[in-house]
């Protein structure tokens, strides 16, 4: 099902999604922009999911995709590397080697590809890591060398993806004679992750690009959680800053046309139930391995209790949230189409970004207004 509106601005060629995932940029700009993206994705669940939404995919590993064909096509270009890495989820392996990746990012940008020798540099340190993690396992339950040594060069080379932006930026801005004039970038990943976005925003700009790089809360643009992302927006055709929240944390004050601002959505108005004065805590994957949807962080039963306390919870005392809702509290449609089990369902649900928040960040980068969607964010019933 295609989930396209019935306005559509010009689309002055390709934009292309490198790490596309179920579709969170996808869906954001289709259905609030007005414009299509073409998404690489490696995952067979988030392909699927991304076809059956009618979202233009290509499965393939990102860090192999041929951009050559594309060269001179592409307009715009989207990028939301894996976060595991970096999270607090994660190993946190990309916290421990940011220095490493500021090296890779700028001589990527300069046209070394150096992502053997960066992948060869943080291997150490996630081997170490998972050594760590693998002396905590009970006796009986530890990995074997060879699986900890597997696990650490995995580690290694998913926290270099990261990288693989500038390896796409240096080859369409290095384009000669461009069909389609390469105008916009916007790259998204955890907080943890600002520090490399901020040294692309330095090689951005040094290539006159206006370039913003900073911290954005989904709960500001309208999303039913607090979900706090760190964003790179940048244009080499206009100047760009940080998208105007549409909704504050409380409410009141005057938005850009005289009206009140509203308040944050709360989890109980985006899908029925839950804490009714605030947005759920941050939706993340973790219900794919408990075989159900826990997707709050640990502090998760506190916030439930007080919620209760005050009398502001709605609904059971559970903490769990199937993947419809997942999908809703991300500001997906209730009715989109997630492939590959519940369990993948949780998982893509968790890593997408969300597609309102999507389209405001882009709408930064391309001037393009958000509109209304043509389908309406609610529950089933």
């Amino acid at each position: 099902m295609a989930f396209a509106t019935a306005w559509a601005p010009q689309q002055k060629g390709i934009v292309l999604d490198g790490c596309g995932g179920p579709g969170g940029w996808a869906d954001g700009i289709s259905r609030f922009l007005g414009i299509r993206d073409l998404g690489v994705e490696w995952d067979t669940a988030a392909c699927s999911t991304r076809r059956a939404a009618g979202h233009s995919t290509v499965q393939a590993d990102v860090s192999q995709f041929v951009l050559r064909p594309l060269i001179g096509m592409v307009w715009g270009l989207l990028f939301s590397p894996p976060c595991t890495l970096f999270s607090d989820a994660g190993t946190r392996v990309g916290r421990l080697v940011l220095g490493v990746l500021a090296e890779g990012v700028r001589r990527l940008m300069a046209g070394d590809d150096c992502r053997a020798e960066m992948r060869s540099r943080v291997y150490p340190v996630a081997l170490a890591e998972q050594e760590v993690r693998n002396a905590k396992r009970p006796e009986g339950k530890r990995w074997t060398p060879e699986r900890v040594e597997a696990a650490a060069r995995e580690d290694a080379f998913i926290a270099c993806l990261i990288l693989e932006p500038a390896r796409y930026l240096h080859a369409l801005l290095s384009a000669a004679d461009p069909r389609v004039p390469f105008e916009w970038a916007a790259f998204e990943q955890v907080p943890a992750a600002l520090p490399v976005w901020q040294v692309y925003a330095q090689e951005l700009r040094a290539r006159g690009w206006s370039v913003w790089a900073g911290v954005l809360n989904a709960a500001d643009y309208g999303v039913g959680q607090s979900r706090r992302r760190a964003v790179l927006i940048a244009s080499g055709v206009r100047q760009v800053f940080p998208p105007e929240p549409t909704h504050t944390e409380h409410g009141g004050g005057e938005d850009l046309f005289g009206g009140c601002t509203p308040r944050w959505r709360s989890m109980a108005e985006v899908i029925g139930r839950g804490a009714t004065d605030r947005p759920a805590p941050t939706v993340t994957s973790g219900g794919a391995k408990t075989g159900g949807a826990e997707p709050f962080p640990t502090n998760a039963r506190r916030i439930l209790a007080d919620a209760q306390a005050r009398g502001t919870w709605a609904g059971p005392a559970s903490t769990r949230v199937n993947v419809v809702e997942a999908g809703l509290l991300q500001s997906f449609p209730a009715d989109y189409p997630w492939q590959g089990g519940k369990n993948k369902g949780h998982e893509q649900a968790g890593n997408a970004v969300p597609p309102l928040l999507a389209a405001h960040v882009v709408s930064a980068a391309t001037g393009i207004p958000v509109r209304a969607p043509a389908r309406v964010l609610a529950p089933t019933a």
